[in-house]
């Protein structure tokens, strides 16, 4: 995001497309799962399993049965209230508030893109031999720069005079 004003980020947030939504609805990977796929966070999906983090259900797993994203919800299996003539409705949880536990592979396309492939040894690029620095000189102290002539030299007042009448 290029802004930091609340209203252009407001706005970016509510009249975003359908493709940044779905990146926008990403959630932290479980250690375990940092570790085997070699990254932080991913867009959550319908199927994968998920911890929540904050609220009264705190600490409660299930798995994601919707994903709600015109109103950046999603809904886990489990997490319920009743309402007051007796239903249960699914309780709508944000994305940043959940944690990745288990991933739903069944789409080629995902599997694909959390393949990471160690680098293979022989395949390393060589390194380029290393430059050598010109030394620097020594800077001088100030006592030395007193000693030292100065390079330019001011003009004395008659070679002033001459170029006054002149221009």
């Amino acid at each position: 995001m290029k802004t930091i004003q609340p209203r252009k980020q407001h706005k970016m947030l509510h009249e975003a497309p359908s493709h940044v939504r779905s990146k926008l609805f990403s959630a932290p990977l479980s250690s375990t799962l940092k570790d085997t796929h070699r990254v932080s966070s991913i867009p959550i999906r319908t199927g994968d399993t998920v911890r929540i983090m904050r609220g009264d259900k705190k600490g409660v797993e299930g798995k994601v049965t919707k994903v709600d994203r015109s109103k950046y919800r999603l809904f886990v299996e489990g997490i319920t209230r009743e309402k007051v003539d007796g239903t249960a409705i699914q309780v709508p949880i944000h994305p940043s508030k959940v944690m990745i536990t288990n991933l739903n592979l069944d789409d080629k396309r995902r599997r694909e893109s959390l393949k990471v492939e160690a680098p293979k040894e022989a395949e390393k690029p060589a390194e380029a031999p290393v430059k050598e620095r010109k030394k620097r000189r020594p800077r001088k102290a100030a006592s030395e720069k007193a000693k030292a002539p100065q390079k330019r030299k001011p003009k004395s007042e008659k070679e002033n005079e001459g170029e006054a009448q002149t221009g």
